[in-house]
């Protein structure tokens, strides 16, 4: 394994691989930022990565990422289709360059697990975007969690009630599949408070949980709804449920309850907007805050939840470029994203199985779950 060394004296050259939806998230977040600079774009469509370079005034557009990579480049920001990621990762690995990847990780723990591997061997930084974690609500219930205004906690709510169109299906080929998508609802849109409850609660011991396809049977033949009871190595237990069947969308709910009865939670409403602290039950006084405004439309577009998304890209990705100045680890690491690829692979192992799936504590790898336990 190899120490990286920081980066100090420049600004950082950027690479985008990807063009598509997600990706112009990444444009604006490095852009927000005064250290580093967008010099190259990659698609497979190469005339899609030449309008996003002309739109943004880009010096590069290629249509490989090995030429993106010969631009010299510090960071590539992975903006590349879910089963797509380790190729492009691993490449950036033997390059030496570092590497920032939307979320999932990857579609497959061994996928992930390889990906890491390969970028603690070449000395490269690997962080994966979970941007919520930079709420200031989801900030606040980590902080109380540690600073024991909470407690340890012990149990844990996570509900992701989501609307979707059959037109958001249709919109791609790759939609829906299990092969090119790798998932539905846990995989595309659950995953980020999965990663959110798994890091308030602690690592996972167990996942019992169901998927079913309520309402786009003909349009996906991945899940749209999901459910699930997680117990973690502490003892601590929560509940998930996720679907995007769901008209109108009621949003997202995390709650946290800690030995000491105190309780936090927090509510995004509508999709896309900030989560806020809804409920804060400590020292036996209860305040709460309204999160559904009355006239909002709670089922935004796809490019709004997006665009609403970026001040919270842009701090991850700030987070990111420093800890390639001062050497330090980045918020969401490679590992750190494996865990909530990990919890939501359980459930589909566990509703395939009809069994509860058990979690290996007797290596620190966050390979797969160890077995299903009957």
């Amino acid at each position: 394994m190899i120490t990286p060394s920081p980066v100090t004296s420049r600004p950082l050259r950027i690479g985008i691989a990807g063009c598509g939806a997600i990706s112009r998230n990444h444009l604006e977040a490095f852009r927000a930022l005064d250290d580093a600079v967008i010099v190259g774009v990659c698609d497979i469509d190469l005339q899609r990565a030449q309008d996003t370079a002309d739109a943004w005034e880009i010096p590069a557009a290629v249509n490989t990422v090995q030429e993106l990579l010969n631009l010299d480049l510090d960071i590539v920001s992975v903006c590349t289709p879910h089963p797509t990621h380790e190729d492009v990762v691993l490449q950036a690995a033997a390059a030496g360059v570092h590497v920032l990847c939307e979320k999932p990780i990857a579609t497959d723990l061994a996928s992930a697990e390889h990906m890491v591997t390969a970028c603690a061997d070449a000395g490269v930084k690997l962080g994966v975007l979970f941007q919520r974690r930079f709420w200031p609500a989801a900030q606040r219930i980590r902080a109380a969690i540690e600073d024991g205004t909470l407690g340890r906690p012990i149990m844990g709510q996570c509900s992701v009630m989501l609307h979707r169109d059959p037109e958001y299906y249709s919109r791609d080929a790759w939609r829906g599949t299990w092969a090119s998508d790798g998932g539905g609802v846990l995989m595309t849109q659950a995953i980020h408070y999965i990663d959110l409850l798994q890091w308030f609660m602690g690592d996972v011991a167990e996942v019992y949980g169901k998927i079913s396809t309520y309402k786009h049977g003909e349009h996906i033949e991945v899940e749209d709804s999901a459910t699930a009871i997680i117990t973690f190595t502490s003892g601590a237990m929560a509940t998930l449920e996720a679907s995007t069947a769901v008209s109108p969308s009621l949003g997202v709910q995390i709650r946290v309850t800690g030995e000491s009865g105190a309780s936090g939670s927090l509510t995004e409403f509508p999709e896309g907007s900030d989560g806020r602290v809804d409920l804060w039950a400590v020292s036996g006084s209860i305040s709460t805050e309204p999160v559904h405004p009355e006239g909002v439309d709670p089922n935004v577009s796809l490019a709004t939840i997006n665009s609403q998304l970026v001040p919270h890209h842009t701090a991850q990705v700030r987070d990111f470029v420093q800890t390639l100045r001062d050497g330090n680890d980045p918020a969401v690491t490679g590992q750190d994203a494996t865990k909530a690829l990990r919890i939501l692979l359980a459930v589909y192992e566990s509703s395939r199985s009809g069994l509860p799936v058990r979690f290996d504590q007797s290596s620190e790898r966050t390979a797969s779950p160890a077995h299903v336990s009957g």
